[in-house]
């Protein structure tokens, strides 16, 4: 199940944010996440890390979300 959670938030990520790179760690509904991308260039760490975030909001949506928390998240420009 933990493969399944971490693909979906890679492919979440790249889904909304061009040319990243994505590396997911964790299970458990536990992650870590660190992307670089282009698109981060110019941005704040707030501003990327709501990039991210909001990319993989609906895995975290309701009662049976996959992922409960994000626990480690690094955001930089490529």
């Amino acid at each position: 199940m933990s493969e399944r959670v971490r693909a979906a938030i890679e492919q979440a990520i790249l889904g909304s944010i061009a040319d990243a790179s994505v590396s997911v760690t964790g299970e458990g509904g536990h992650y870590a996440i660190e992307v670089v991308a282009p698109a981060f260039e110019g941005r704040s760490r707030l501003q990327r890390d709501r990039l991210v975030m909001q990319a993989i909001s609906p895995l975290m949506r309701g009662d049976a979300a996959p992922v409960h928390a994000v626990d480690a998240l690094v955001t930089r420009p490529r």
